[in-house]
């Protein structure tokens, strides 16, 4: 064994104890710390021959590196949709990689059944009944993925063909229609051989990214019976707007199409009575994805996938090999996802669900959505600022009230940033260049709001 590795486990309680110690002084200073650091990246230096040990690297690290790191798990990083990572699900996001389980096969290991309750429970929190079966991946990119792959195995079905057997040449084009649709859904069919150029965009309603549901009809109409696929948005990055998930549900009655929802962070309006409205009829989607280190506030990487069509889910990422046995009834997860090695990323769910259950959660996004129309409102104060839509839900989009072109707005972001405040990231909203403040993290509160607004306030 190399000696620095018997050294470091001779002294791995220290060495942890190290650790802790600096991710507990991280932790404590996030409310202070720069919310973003613009990048200034060192000189490159050549991989070690010998190495120098743990505490070495930790002690480089710390030197080198961590200065340079944003404050993204903090309460001011509103760039993005970013949560943070609650108590319980940074102590099971550790035990994960202390336990180091590969969570592909329940031969050896009660991981997966932990899986498989952290997948009911998520269930359950977003209101979806028992025909929903789930598993975790690595993000909403993934899960939608996972979503737009068993659509397309359930097109070739319509059409007598398998396409996880045949190919998605035996299946030809498959028309994807969605009024707003999310760069991850575009990303997902290039990978999947659909090809981006399968969506059609479908008309929004007027000042609103949610479809029209009468000229979503129009569109399912003109393809006379074809098989199609119709993603649905519940929460659009801008706004956060909603589709009538129950009134496009209803049109499956009239027409063949899969519906895949796209609930990354809008899913979670299940949580709260003000607003579980919004997501009505998500349990009759096809498939839905949801993104978990948004506002679970679980740490990266975490996304979870549900369908109810588990048997074609089976049917394209199935990995059987004499080492892995055959699929049960009850399939592992090495034959449900695109990995076929996976960390337990459910652990760090199951905590923070086991902790703060859900009531603690729901009070985590009803306090946010209230936080992000405080904002808003204060926005709409400032002469120099004005709002591009209502404050819906936890995201406040807006821009400048002169000139707001793509230049003025970067500047507006590059001042908020340089305060080291808050950290807002640019959008363009019905042709117009913005700023976007999403509210996702625990730990933020009516102090933030005000440090934010005056930053605003004084740019």
């Amino acid at each position: 064994m190399h000696p620095n590795l018997s050294a470091d486990l001779a002294r791995l309680p220290e060495l942890l104890d190290s650790a802790r110690r600096h991710a507990v002084e991280v932790l404590s200073g996030l409310a202070d710390r720069p919310v973003a650091v613009p990048p200034e990246p060192p000189e490159p230096t050549p991989l070690p021959d010998a190495g120098a040990g743990a505490a070495a690297a930790l002690e480089r690290f710390q030197n080198r590196w961590a200065p340079g790191f944003s404050g993204s798990a903090g309460p001011r990083y509103l760039g993005f949709v970013t949560g943070g990572a609650t108590p319980a699900a940074v102590a099971g996001d550790w035990l994960t990689s202390a336990f180091d389980q590969n969570a592909v096969t329940g031969s050896d290991s009660s991981a997966l059944d932990l899986e498989r309750e952290a997948v009911g429970w998520l269930r359950e929190l977003f209101g979806l009944s028992t025909a929903h079966a789930g598993a975790f991946v690595t993000g909403a990119t993934m899960s939608n993925f996972v979503g737009l792959a068993i659509a397309r195995e359930w097109a070739g079905e319509r059409l007598g063909i398998s396409v996880s057997q045949d190919g998605v040449a035996a299946l030809g084009n498959l028309p994807v229609l969605s009024g707003s649709p999310h760069s991850s859904a575009y990303k997902a069919l290039a990978m999947l051989g659909l090809g981006r150029g399968c969506v059609r965009e479908v008309a929004t309603l007027p000042e609103r990214e949610a479809v029209d549901v009468d000229r979503l009809t129009a569109e399912l109409t003109a393809l006379d019976g074809r098989p199609a696929v119709v993603v649905a948005n519940a929460g659009t990055v801008n706004t956060v707007d909603f589709d009538d998930l129950r009134a496009i549900s209803a049109l499956r009655q009239r027409y063949p199409f899969w519906l895949h929802v796209d609930a990354a962070f809008g899913g979670f309006a299940a949580l709260s009575p003000q607003h579980a409205d919004l997501v009505a009829g998500l349990d009759e989607a096809d498939s839905v994805c949801v993104d978990l280190h948004k506002w679970l506030n679980v740490p990266y990487d975490s996304a979870i996938q549900f369908t109810r069509r588990r048997d074609l889910q089976l049917r394209i990422f199935q990995n059987s090999a004499a080492y892995l046995g055959m699929p049960t009834d009850n399939p592992d997860f090495v034959h449900l996802t695109p990995e076929s090695s996976r960390r337990l990323r459910a652990l760090p769910a199951w905590f923070t669900l086991a902790a703060y259950g859900q009531q603690g959660h729901r009070e985590v996004v009803e306090r946010d959505v209230a936080l992000a129309r405080d904002l808003g409102d204060r926005i709409a104060e400032m002469p120099h600022l004005r709002l591009l839509a209502a404050v819906r839900f936890n995201v406040v989009c807006f821009t400048l009230t002169e000139a707001p072109t793509a230049e003025r707005v970067a500047a507006l972001a590059r001042t908020v940033t340089e305060s080291g405040v808050a950290f807002l990231t640019p959008t363009v909203y019905k042709g117009t260049p913005g700023l976007r403040a999403a509210f996702s993290n625990w730990r933020t509160t009516d102090a933030d709001v005000v440090r934010v607004a005056d930053v605003l306030r004084a740019a």
